[in-house]
């Protein structure tokens, strides 16, 4: 069993840019039970949309055997500011004007994001966390506890590198224009009933393409058009995750986020770096993957060899960047191999 909670904190919580947010709220989810030490934990983040539910995305990663086990660790999903899924963001309320703050809501960063998540873990007196691991944004989140915070004790970072490079950043430009050029975008202050479905379809189809390689959508599609219909199994495909995404998430949190993900760059602002990475000494999976497209695997790479105790590990697959929500297999036997390898050397 899960347990859903969120937490306000009293204090404002001001962005990295100056912004105030009162109030600020950080929804999440946990399973299992901290031990006396409060040293058991799995801090686990999540990516662009996705929510504190790590039991049903992360799937092939729960359960007895698996890296994230209940039974045997206190496993938190925080779901980041600047989200829709019960953490402040776009669509909470404006204590100001008493509505959705909308494109009023404040840009942050990834640092902004752990920040609060940060304070979070404190408020749960948490000391210690065996192990932080995310894939594609989250990764950049795990990164970044492992830079900020002495409590991880290892991290695993899928599917993204250093910095969000100009390739990643175009893509989401992209994806925003689409949202932007919605006829009901209205600057982003846009009703309820009426909320730009269309801009925030195309910016999911936009993603998609990225997400994953053409050789998977050769053997996936083909050129076979979709039964009775004039349109290619592909392009039915893309309106079906289109439509799947305006059914769930929010469009200014989109925009929000994918700028978050644009301001990666561990380097950013940290004109003393190099000592900062020469302490971390925790030991660093990177896992890269080798049909990734949107953080190819050279960028993963890179990101290994700049940490003292970085390793690269690869998982092979026909998936793209979405591999790591797929192969769970292999990402499994890397977690797993790296959890024994400390188990081994606390012994």
């Amino acid at each position: 069993m899960s347990d859903k909670q969120s937490h306000t904190f009293e204090k404002p919580f001001v962005t990295e840019g100056g912004a105030t947010i009162p109030d600020p709220t950080i929804a999440y989810q946990t399973w299992g039970d901290l031990n006396t030490e409060r040293n058991n934990v799995i801090l686990v983040c999540h990516a662009l949309t996705g929510n504190t539910s790590a039991d049903t995305w992360f799937e092939g990663l729960f359960g007895p055997n698996k890296a994230l086990n209940p039974k045997e660790h206190f496993i938190i999903c925080p779901n980041v500011l600047g989200s829709c899924y019960g953490s402040s963001g776009p669509t909470s309320i404006n204590p100001k004007t008493e509505e959705p703050y909308r494109a009023d809501f404040p840009n942050v960063t990834i640092r902004d994001i752990v920040r609060l998540q940060q304070q979070l873990l404190d408020e749960l007196d948490i000391s210690g966390i065996e192990l932080v691991i995310g894939g594609s944004m989250g990764g950049m989140q795990a990164l970044e506890w492992s830079v900020t915070d002495d409590r991880p004790q290892s991290a695993v970072l899928v599917g993204m590198g250093e910095k969000h490079r100009p390739w990643a950043i175009g893509i989401s430009h992209t994806q925003r224009q689409a949202i932007y050029n919605d006829p009901n975008w209205n600057n982003g202050f846009y009703s309820e009933e009426n909320p730009p479905k269309k801009g925030l379809a195309l910016a999911r189809m936009i993603a998609m393409n990225s997400y994953r390689h053409p050789s998977d959508f050769d053997k996936k599609f083909g050129r076979r058009l979709q039964d009775g219909q004039s349109q290619y199994e592909v392009e039915s495909y893309l309106n079906y995750q289109g439509k799947k995404l305006i059914d769930r998430f929010d469009a200014v949190s989109y925009v929000r986020l994918t700028q978050a993900m644009d301001s990666h760059d561990i380097r950013r602002g940290r004109p003393r770096i190099q000592e900062t990475l020469a302490a971390l000494t925790i030991p660093i999976i990177v896992v890269g993957i080798d049909s990734d497209m949107l953080y190819p695997s050279k960028e993963c790479k890179h990101l290994a060899n700049l940490l003292p105790n970085g390793r690269y590990k690869e998982i092979s697959s026909p998936h793209g960047h979405d591999a790591f929500l797929i192969e769970f297999g292999q990402l499994n036997s890397i977690v797993k191999s790296l959890q024994t390898e400390l188990s081994e050397q606390s012994v």
